[in-house]
């Protein structure tokens, strides 16, 4: 699902608010369908082939949510992947996730969080 911005809250706020909204959002360039970078493409592929729902923003269609992110996440790239409202890295961090099962460990808890199952 692609998430939309709100212009009366302040940048940090807006960030805050789509992280406590969505368990599972990737902030990338394009979208899932049409990714319009090769690290985004392959975030996707990767979420997809763990079976992962996800949210998305298009930080082509925010500039502001673009550069406001760099200083709240202190991150510099994209995409950037966050699970419960925490960052969990870019492409290269989320491709060593899945390949050490880590990935699938996290998106398997976000299942079961949303059930009210706890560890």
């Amino acid at each position: 699902m692609k998430i939309e911005g709100n212009s009366h809250m302040n940048l940090n706020e807006r960030i805050k608010q789509q992280l406590d909204s969505h368990p599972i959002l990737l902030y990338m360039k394009g979208t899932p369908d049409f990714p319009q970078c090769g690290f985004s493409a392959q975030t996707v592929g990767i979420l997809g082939s763990v079976g992962a729902e996800f949210d998305y923003v298009n930080i082509f269609e925010d500039p502001e949510v673009r550069e406001g992110l760099k200083q709240y996440s202190n991150w510099p790239t994209f995409p950037q992947l966050y699970i419960n409202g925490e960052l969990i890295g870019g492409c290269d961090i989320v491709m060593e996730l899945h390949e050490s099962g880590e990935l699938k460990q996290l998106i398997e808890k976000v299942g079961t969080s949303e059930r009210g199952i706890t560890d």
